[in-house]
């Protein structure tokens, strides 16, 4: 893990909207440097701005990580990462897709030139699961299927 990671969002909880944007059974997925030792994959989203809401989060994080603009629908499942010093609460929502092209965005927590964001771009099931256990966002580990990842509900520690 980047050492700026751990020094932003050390020892607090954050809480986190992602979106399930899908394109012909494939599913929209950005890459990050710096989560792990190598490559992190996980779908769009990123962390609620004080008395900003959910849905107009998830729709600002698509458009700067992925250039691409949704609107949010109804929310899917939940899950809780905790492995200190980080702890997070994550939303996944359904998104429709409106428009854009896909293109690697930015994230405005990083300097400009140190950017954690090296990809975007739709991913069918298979792709997503040949991609090492962990180097993809822990949601993965509950499913084999693109039924079982579309039918996932409830709430979920990763």
């Amino acid at each position: 893990m980047s050492p700026e990671i751990p020094d932003f969002y050390q020892h607090r909880t954050r809480i986190r909207v992602c979106g399930l944007c899908w394109q012909n059974d494939r599913l929209l997925m950005v890459n990050h440097r710096g989560l792990t030792s190598g490559n992190f994959w996980a779908p769009p989203g990123g962390g609620v701005e004080f008395a900003e809401g959910v849905h107009d989060t998830l729709v600002r994080e698509f458009l700067e990580e992925t250039n691409i603009q949704v609107s949010s629908g109804k929310l899917q499942f939940v899950c809780e990462f905790i492995h200190p010093p980080l702890h997070a609460v994550e939303l996944f929502f359904m998104v429709d897709y409106l428009g854009g092209e896909p293109d690697i965005g930015t994230d405005p927590e990083s300097s400009a030139d140190n950017q954690l964001i090296t990809d975007v771009c739709f991913m069918n099931i298979g792709d997503i699961l040949a991609v090492p256990e962990k180097e993809r966002h822990g949601i993965f580990k509950m499913v084999q299927t693109l039924a079982d990842l579309k039918n996932l509900s409830g709430f979920h520690r990763i």
